[in-house]
């Protein structure tokens, strides 16, 4: 039996990282992941079930995605040659960085922001290049595009709305990265639904623009699908690279179900438009609380505690949110999905006391 010394072995960009936690407590409210907290309609689940035995599944998946691929051009207007499938929009993030970056260039990002823009990046040698956001978690087109281009930054991703701040970033700065970065711009519009503001117009315009959006967030994300719409090109160069096979046939019949009947999706998006909003008033009205907007399905908040107190408080009461205090921008920071009523009320009622205790 051989005994080999694997941390020889193990690149040098890698054991400086640490594996992506995701908390596993067991808690009966859920409010942590930015979910759907409403499951698929009784309807989506009918049809699904009528054609789930006449699944192939000892066959290989379309490689290609094409009936998703149809259904997903006429929900959002985009040709299906100027789109492409992934196992999450998470892949899609790695592929795109596979094709423009070489290891050692850069990467940057408005900042705080999604976490795996930084994690993909360090994994592949790619140097992150985190731009600080203002106060009110905004940035000025002019000063991010001078930092870009001193570091020559090769891709900039633009999540929007913003994950964890939960704000839709100045549409007309925003504009200003796409038109004069000359890279490839990457508009990460995973939480698209919740805001109803989109780049996706763009695209015709810009042959370096990038959307992603994905399907995680509006309650299939236990099937893992995201999707990316772009030049041909762009599209062409990331199919190079994109392993075979990548969405499973389950994932590609049932996102392409919800993208045909879209209606009871659309129902549960208002309701959770309609308590976000509902939460943030509540939240607003809590002297120990300093809330952020949001355009998003979930709200980022600031307490006068340690934040991870206030974590472990919700916790031990069976509510599970997102403590983001260890990041140097968030201090007593955490994030909250928004739920249903129930559950947004249970969360309200055990904030104020966690808080006043």
């Amino acid at each position: 039996m051989s005994q080999v010394n694997l941390q020889n072995l193990v690149r040098d960009k890698v054991k400086s990282l640490k594996a992506y936690h995701v908390d596993t407590i067991d808690a009966a409210i859920k409010m942590h992941a930015n979910e759907n907290p409403y499951p698929p309609s009784n309807e989506l689940i009918g049809q699904f079930k009528e054609i789930f035995g006449s699944l192939e599944l000892n066959r290989y998946p379309d490689p290609d995605c094409r009936n998703l691929k149809q259904a997903l051009s006429g929900r959002i207007g985009v040709p299906a040659e100027n789109l492409i499938v992934g196992n999450g929009s998470d892949e899609l993030i790695l592929l795109i960085l596979q094709v423009f970056c070489d290891a050692s260039e850069t990467v940057a990002f408005p900042d705080p922001t999604f976490a795996m823009y930084s994690i993909i990046s360090r994994g592949m040698g790619i140097r992150p290049l985190p731009l600080p956001l203002d106060d009110r978690w905004e940035f000025k087109a002019d000063a991010l595009l001078q930092e870009a281009s001193q570091n020559r930054a090769r891709v900039l991703f633009i999540s929007y709305p913003n994950n964890p701040t939960g704000n839709c970033f100045n549409a007309g700065e925003v504009r200003a990265l796409i038109e004069n970065f000359e890279g490839i711009v990457v508009l990460d519009e995973a939480y698209h639904d919740f805001a109803g503001k989109t780049f996706a117009g763009d695209l015709d315009r810009h042959n370096n623009l990038v959307v992603l959006r994905s399907l995680s967030k509006i309650g299939l994300a236990g099937l893992r699908v995201g999707f990316g719409a772009a030049h041909p090109e762009i599209i062409a160069e990331l199919n190079k690279v994109r392993l075979p096979y990548n969405s499973n046939t389950v994932s590609q019949t049932f996102a392409e179900k919800l993208m045909r009947n879209f209606g009871p999706v659309q129902t549960q998006i208002s309701m959770i438009r309609q308590e976000r909003d509902r939460l943030y008033q509540a939240l607003l009205k809590m002297e120990a609380v300093h809330v952020f907007p949001s355009d998003s399905n979930f709200i980022l908040f600031r307490v006068k505690r340690d934040s991870s107190e206030i974590f472990q408080n919700l916790a031990k009461h069976g509510i599970l949110i997102r403590d983001l205090g260890t990041h140097p921008r968030l201090k007593n920071c955490l994030r909250v999905t928004v739920g249903t009523e129930m559950e947004n009320n249970r969360f309200l009622e055990q904030l104020a006391n966690a808080t006043q205790g």
